[in-house]
């Protein structure tokens, strides 16, 4: 019988990386084909900030978010007074921190992806009078299905795996913000490491069936493509 508070943080876990992953797909399907395309002067500015995350201290990161969407001032004292709405220890910020901590994880591949198009079947599309919206869906984006399978998954997988931007800006309240990662801390300063081992293994088993699954399917899109 699993405990109880092991089955409402797991749960919130893959809710905060469903959530982040789906609105990250929304997001960074039209910056990744912005970057791939664009000449403008300030692609290299655009492509520094979103890369930021990965360079940056998570805990760095969380502090200044905290900072930014703090309700007694700035940006989170208007959204509270005029949405109502308080990001800080809340599952909504949790959701605006893990979207921009997790962002060059989905934005990468799919940059990549539309980098490595041919420049002739984006012409040979526009040729035929089809809108560039059209030549989006209807070509594009079938040609990088492996770089948005790679960017959804190792979104997904990154969100799961987060500790300390999660902590700083939604702390460790049960059943809101509490994940996985702050969960196993939680359980290995309280020494109870049975716990801790359950939250590490689900998390070490789900990463690897995750990346297995990336593998795979990658290798059957390459496939297809000789073919």
């Amino acid at each position: 019988m699993l405990d109880d508070g092991f089955v409402q943080t797991m749960s919130l876990t893959f809710k905060l990386a469903g959530v982040t992953t789906v609105l990250l797909l929304f997001i960074g399907v039209p910056l990744g084909y912005f970057l791939a395309f664009t000449k403008t002067r300030v692609k290299p500015v655009i492509e520094a900030i979103v890369s930021m995350p990965l360079v940056l201290p998570p805990s760095v990161l969380g502090f200044y978010m905290l900072v930014f969407f703090s309700p007694r001032d700035g940006v989170g004292k208007w959204l509270d007074e005029t949405f109502d709405l308080r990001l800080v220890f809340s599952f909504e910020g949790l959701v605006v921190a893990s979207i921009i901590f997790s962002l060059p994880f989905m934005v990468h591949p799919i940059q990549s992806g539309f980098s490595a198009l041919p420049k002739n079947l984006m012409d040979a599309a526009y040729t035929l009078g089809k809108s560039k919206l059209n030549v989006l869906f209807r070509v594009l984006l079938p040609n990088i299905r492996p770089s948005l399978l790679t960017g959804i998954v190792i979104a997904f997988a990154h969100t799961v795996g987060e500790f300390g931007v999660v902590l700083m800006m939604g702390g460790n309240i049960a059943g809101e913000t509490k994940v996985a990662s702050i969960a196993i801390y939680d359980e290995v300063e309280a020494l109870n490491y049975d716990l801790a081992n359950m939250y590490a293994l689900t998390l070490f088993a789900i990463s690897f069936a995750i990346l297995l699954f990336v593998y795979a399917v990658n290798k059957h899109f390459l496939k297809a493509e000789i073919r």
